[in-house]
């Protein structure tokens, strides 16, 4: 397999050209730590965009960032750091959960983590990564060089094709260069701990919270004997992330916890402890270190989740947490046979049968992940769009040939 490194758009035009030319499909890696998401594809050469590096264009006043797509996250980390700001979708580092391999390396890249559209805890009050993705420069599976969006936050112009490259997997262009929209730092980080909650009392806990005015930007649920980092206070943890100037945060800690006393013993976590906490529910701690298991990702509506963990749990040897108050499920279940995926579509689908969320396989061994649906299977109308949009991208299939959909 030939290894493609190209250091400018010019240059990535050029290789995809001539790829397309000899029908030779390209896997597009930069740092190469989300390779075991999807399904295995099968390529000629490795597209490697890790040279198209660099932040280009940054200017804190205006709240927006440019760089190029193979930028190493850290670099963008250390950079808002100094001015103050941050991603506010929080993007999770998965190298321990996925057991990549490539820990020492340049790790997740500001491309690959908007191309995936991964958002962190803080997505239930910041949006989603594609919610910060204002504009783009890219490469098509025709070796066309376009680009969308702009440089400015309000840009209301053409078709928003930002959100149409996020969450796309690199199945339709090669990003070369990005800009996305950050925002201020907060000035305090405070995680109030609610101990021996039940699964049901935990999701009306977190939905009470989250529709308060107390605007919490975080909230997540860990039943008995899930595992942390560090240890938890009891058995069965709500914990709920305020954030903001400290008088505000402390006024809003002592009110939820007035508001909410009697659902469990109160416990507030600041600093670093605070910031860790929840940088490990992103990176889904709980599951990392658990061997001969496969790990779903499930996202239902969030008052289903309590009632969806437990459900799994009756039918699978299942560990669980739950994220984004309820609506995000993460799941390890053991390695055999189709890794609980029936199952676990029965019971997101329920007794009536509808299509009430998703589930995606994260972790798994490429022969599972490349056997089973890794992603969600889509109703027939909506995958004929799907492979029309993609047709239209990349008319020979050359870019991560079935990384979402076998033969596509």
């Amino acid at each position: 397999m030939t290894r493609l490194a190209p250091v400018d758009l010019t240059e990535l035009r050029d290789q995809i050209a001539g790829a397309l030319a000899a029908e030779e499909p390209v896997e597009l890696v930069a740092g190469g730590s989300k390779r075991g998401l999807g399904r295995p594809v099968q390529a000629a050469h490795i597209l490697d965009l890790a040279r198209l590096s660099g932040i280009r264009d940054y200017q804190p006043s205006e709240l927006v960032l440019t760089a190029g797509a193979g930028t190493p996250l850290g670099e963008i980390e250390r950079a808002l750091e100094e001015a103050g700001q941050m991603l506010a979708f929080e993007p999770p580092d998965w190298r321990a959960l996925l057991g990549s391999g490539e820990q020492d390396g340049a790790g997740p890249t500001l491309g690959g983590v908007l191309a995936c559209n991964l958002s962190g805890p803080r997505r239930v009050k910041a949006g989603a990564a594609r919610d910060h993705f204002l504009g783009f420069r890219a490469v098509s599976g025709r070796g066309e060089i376009f680009k969308a969006g702009g440089k400015v936050i309000k840009n209301v112009t053409g078709y928003d094709l930002p959100k149409l490259m996020a969450g796309s997997y690199g199945t339709l262009a090669a990003l070369e260069e990005v800009t996305l929209k950050v925002l201020p730092r907060p000035e305090t980080v405070a995680t109030l701990l609610f101990t021996k909650v039940e699964p049901v009392a935990a999701g009306h806990l977190m939905g009470a919270a989250l529709g308060s005015p107390h605007e919490v930007s975080g909230a997540a649920y860990l039943p008995a004997g899930a595992a942390m980092p560090f240890a938890l206070p009891g058995d069965g943890t709500v914990a709920l992330r305020l954030e903001g100037p400290a008088p505000s945060v402390e006024f809003r800690c002592d009110s939820l916890t007035r508001e909410h006393g009697t659902s469990g013993a109160a416990e507030i976590v600041t600093g670093s402890e605070a910031k860790e906490f929840w940088r490990a529910i992103g990176e889904a701690a709980p599951l990392a270190g658990l061997a001969g298991r496969v790990v779903w990702r499930i996202s239902v509506a969030p008052a289903r989740g309590p009632e969806l963990g437990q459900a799994i749990s009756r039918v699978l040897d299942a560990v669980w947490f739950l994220d984004w108050g309820g609506g995000l499920l993460w799941l390890a279940v053991p390695d055999a046979t189709d890794a609980g995926a029936e199952a676990i579509r029965t019971a997101i689908r329920g007794p009536e049968g509808r299509d009430t969320g998703h589930a995606t396989l994260v972790k798994g061994s490429p022969a599972l992940r490349g056997s089973i649906a890794v992603f969600e299977p889509q109703a027939a109308p909506l995958a004929a769009l799907s492979r029309r949009v993609k047709d239209a991208f990349d008319p020979a299939h050359i870019l991560n040939p079935g990384r979402m959909v076998e033969g596509s």
